[in-house]
């Protein structure tokens, strides 16, 4: 297999709301917030669903993937109930090798409400579910050994069960890319984000927010040269500045695609990432790699949802 993805298993709920929906509900536009079960009830009992879609960010980006016709496979950890069954159905629906076998969980399926305003941006508010209990004993070794990269994200990174899921990934994976996945994410877990960039990653996702706040830059030249220090991939999304790869010292830039009927950013990150990998393991330029990661991204904020 080429990439296995091991991420959170989030179905995605995709609601059009607008900024005095998140003013109401105390929430910050353009960020991910995690909320139990009880909130996660109530917030959708004020909403009109769009549509559901098996999600969670690695998922999004494996799916892309599998689109442009690569063998990819996918550990998330689902609960044996409705949600889980469609999460399942929505993965396999787009040949990707679903590899977590379910079971009764005494947690429901995770859920996400993904919260868009009518400037595209999108507001994140997660239940993580049985999602968040993901470990060790979820993830087989063989499958990663056969992998030919791993590609885990930001959001799976907790103390406790999921952490030892981390780290058994990492250990017995060829090469590891990972999405630092979001600003909060990043303040919660600088430090232990800061060693992983600089002991175990090869290929680096982020934002130049995220990547900003993971080193505490006060300037994009502080972000360079931490990137080339620390000898890896690392790949930066910029927006409408474009996008960057730096690696063994050369920074390679790529600029944005202008004039699109931008709908949605939900995704961009995530189907760059897939644009990205698809040209590493089909031997592409870096310059290729960056191209193919923009050109999926601006296809899929010009649509509703993650899946182009």
């Amino acid at each position: 297999m080429k990439i296995l993805g091991i991420g959170n298993a989030i179905v995605d709920v995709l609601c059009k709301v607008d900024d005095d929906f998140l003013v109401k509900n105390s929430l910050t536009k353009s960020t991910m917030k995690l909320i139990d079960e009880d909130e996660f009830k109530t917030l959708l009992s004020l909403l009109s669903i769009e549509e559901t879609v098996s999600g969670g960010s690695v998922a999004n980006s494996i799916v892309g993937l599998s689109q442009l016709g690569n063998n990819v496979g996918f550990i998330g950890k689902v609960n044996d109930d409705n949600l889980g069954q469609k999460y399942e159905d929505g993965l396999k629906k787009e040949k990707v090798n679903y590899l977590y076998n379910k079971k009764k969980e005494p947690i429901p399926t995770g859920s996400c409400l993904i919260l868009i305003t009518p400037d595209s941006e999108r507001t994140m508010c997660t239940y993580l579910g049985t999602a968040g209990r993901i470990n060790d004993q979820d993830i087989d070794e063989s499958i990663i050994k056969n992998s030919e990269i791993t590609f885990l994200e930001g959001y799976l990174w907790d103390e406790g069960e999921p952490k030892k899921a981390f780290d058994k990934a990492i250990t017995n994976s060829n090469k590891v890319a990972m999405s630092l996945s979001d600003l909060f994410c990043v303040e919660r877990h600088r430090e232990h984000f800061v060693e992983l960039a600089k002991n175990k990653l090869d290929i680096i996702f982020a934002n130049e927010q995220e990547i900003t706040s993971l080193i505490d830059a006060n300037s994009f030249g502080e972000i360079v040269t931490f990137s080339k220090q620390i000898k890896k991939n690392v790949v930066i999304t910029r927006g409408d500045k474009g996008a960057l790869s730096i690696l063994n010292n050369e920074l390679i830039e790529c600029e944005a695609q202008k004039n699109l009927n931008i709908k949605d950013l939900t995704g961009a990150g995530d189907l760059f990432a897939a644009g990205y990998l698809h040209g590493i393991i089909n031997n592409l330029s870096i310059k290729e790699c960056l191209f193919k990661g923009t050109e999926l991204s601006s296809q899929i904020i010009q649509k509703i949802g993650a899946r182009i």
